[in-house]
């Protein structure tokens, strides 16, 4: 039996991959390397920036984000002023550059209030340079900090897209996962959304939490369809399972999968479009009309405690945790960081040729598919012959090959969660079987 066969005999919820390597993967640099020498030879013409708010009001029961629940307001000054001293000394060292797309996540950025928001936002625009109002923009929200206040300032300054977690709009499941929500809350935020026209509304729901039936779960997505969002989010619940659902683990993963079926056949139903195991677009959704990014082949500037940034070479963070003590330990340090002090890429991990063709595919399979040709182009090998686990894919009915592109077939997609992991290379599996939680 292969690897892959044993695989397919247990659980299909391995892991989520949204990028690669995995950030359990990354080590310290001893020596640390320079900034400038990391960004020497990076294209910066289409990059991402990213901006990190490590903070929210409260923290879920399913969240594993560098993130710090109730941070006093002295605490949240400090982290925006080393904000500040980093982003002028990553500018400093990438020079002249070009943003195709600029986020703030978190946390919950919009825990800050008003000003903090503003002062986010000068950062991105006035010290990096991004062009806000002529690129995709997005934020991440929560339905308790969703204020009309603060989605005003979002909106003024060219926020076009807006993520909400809304996770179920039944409080009794909400509640199993240590989220105090209120439905009317969440309605509330969705219709001041609404009411100022932001180009694309995003909603996060969750599916396989304790006491959620198919019956409770349609009427979820049927809910949050009454907002005619531009794009769903399905995410299976990825936390320990409850005692009896730990006594019958396999119970649970046969009820995740009825539900991410039922969630995704209705949604197509409704005319949305499949785009990722947990992607789904309204047919009414925007093109994008700002210049092309491409997260295979474009580098991400992040900054922020938490956030992480690409090259080609080279994936760098801050450290990450999950513990209250360790999270906050290490925002407090990043909040003495001086300005020289960033200079310096001190933990993350180095990519080989092997790791980037791993990374190319991988984001590509799990997304869109790998364009064969465009994979030929950028590494001078054919796809399915430097991964024989395309064909192994193939063999099991999961990926198919079609005219000049590797996709995976519907019965692929539900797997992606194993298929991620079980693409891993050797080196990073090691890696991430050896770190150390904290």
């Amino acid at each position: 039996m292969t690897r892959l066969e044993q695989m397919l005999e247990e659980t299909p919820y391995v892991a989520y991959l949204y990028g690669y390597p995995h950030k359990t993967a990354y080590r310290p640099f001893t020596p640390g390397l320079p900034l400038e020498a990391v960004w020497a030879e990076e294209r910066r013409d289409a990059l991402f920036l990213y901006l990190h708010v490590p903070f929210c009001e409260m923290r879920c029961g399913f969240c594993n984000l560098f993130t710090a629940a109730g941070p006093r307001q002295d605490v949240v000054e400090g982290y925006l002023a080393a904000l500040g001293r980093e982003t002028r000394r990553v500018k400093e060292a990438i020079g002249p550059a070009t943003f195709a797309r600029a986020a703030l996540g978190g946390g919950t950025p919009t825990l800050l209030d008003v000003a903090g928001l503003h002062t986010v936002f000068d950062l991105a625009e006035g010290v990096m340079g991004a062009d806000l109002r002529n690129i995709p923009v997005s934020v991440e929200v929560s339905p308790e900090t969703a204020s009309l206040e603060k989605l005003q300032a979002l909106r003024s300054r060219g926020t076009d897209r807006v993520s909400i977690g809304v996770q179920s709009f039944i409080e009794a499941e909400v509640a199993a996962v240590k989220r105090p929500q209120k439905t009317a809350q969440v309605e509330e935020a969705l219709e001041r959304i609404r009411t100022l026209d932001f180009p694309t509304l995003n909603i996060d729901l969750i599916y396989g939490m304790e006491g959620q039936t198919v019956e409770s779960w349609l009427f979820s997505l049927r809910a949050a369809l009454r907002y005619s969002p531009e794009e769903i989010y399905l995410y299976p619940l990825y936390v320990r399972p409850l005692t009896f659902l730990g006594k019958k683990g396999r119970a649970w993963d046969d009820l995740r999968l009825s539900l991410y079926r039922t969630g995704r056949d209705f949604l197509l139903s409704q005319g949305y479009t499949q785009v990722s195991m947990r992607m789904f677009r309204a047919r009414h959704a925007p093109s994008s009309d700002g210049p092309v990014y491409r997260c295979q082949e474009d580098g991400m500037v992040g900054l922020g405690c938490g956030a992480r940034s690409y090259t080609g070479g080279v994936h760098y963070s801050s450290e990450y945790a999950v513990g209250s003590r360790e999270v906050r330990s290490i925002i407090a340090a990043y909040s003495e960081r001086t300005e020289a002090s960033f200079g310096q890429v001190g933990y993350g991990f180095q990519l080989d040729l092997d790791e980037r063709r791993r990374r190319y595919m991988l984001l590509s399979l799990l997304a869109d598919g790998v364009e064969l040709e465009a994979y030929r182009e950028r590494f001078h090998s054919g796809a399915w012959e430097d991964f024989p686990e395309l064909a192994e894919l193939a063999a099991h009915g999961l990926a198919r090959r079609e005219d000049r592109r590797v996709l995976l077939t519907p019965a692929g997609v539900e797997r992606s969660d194993l298929i991620g992991p079980w693409l891993h290379s050797g080196q990073v599996r090691e890696k991430m079987q050896e770190y150390s939680w904290r």
